[in-house]
């Protein structure tokens, strides 16, 4: 082999080793790329999830505790059709119909507990309460006059 062989499969050999080299510095830009990407998402996915309220769990395995002054429970759409929630008075159920409107209402305050019936119009028809002198059945019309009372 002549010199100028020799020269000319040194060049080459150092024109590929080159390229393998520029290769492996992009792999590795990517690589890097990647990773600062994939740790960026990981501290979005712990940043949001530790900013959503999670219930704690309480006592035995399985037992779970929420607290609250409110809670709405929805249908598939998205409308309220349930209410339970503390008022002024003590705590209450409201069971909502298909408009929103009040239907049933479960109340506790300090003068007992009590039960509600109300029309399509919003208006108490029914009324089941227990007080200190014992329990009370109240029936009412569509105009609200009592049409029967026990006891």
């Amino acid at each position: 082999m002549t010199t100028e062989e020799r020269l000319e499969n040194l060049e080459r050999e150092l024109a590929e080793a080159k390229a393998q080299s520029t290769r492996a510095k992009r792999r590795s830009r990517w690589l890097l790329a990647a990773l600062g990407l994939g740790l960026g998402v990981l501290a979005l996915v712990w940043a949001s999830a530790a900013s959503v309220p999670s219930a704690e769990a309480q006592g035995a395995a399985g037992a779970r505790t929420v607290h609250a002054n409110k809670f709405v429970l929805e249908d598939e759409n998205g409308k309220a059709r349930a209410l339970l929630r503390m008022a002024a008075n003590g705590p209450r159920l409201t069971l909502l119909d298909e408009n929103g409107e009040p239907r049933v209402s479960l109340i506790v305050d300090k003068d007992g507990p009590g039960l509600s019936l109300l029309d399509e119009n919003v208006k108490g028809r029914a009324w089941l309460n227990v007080g200190a002198d014992g329990p009370r059945l109240t029936l009412h019309d569509a105009a609200g006059k009592v049409i029967w009372s026990a006891p």
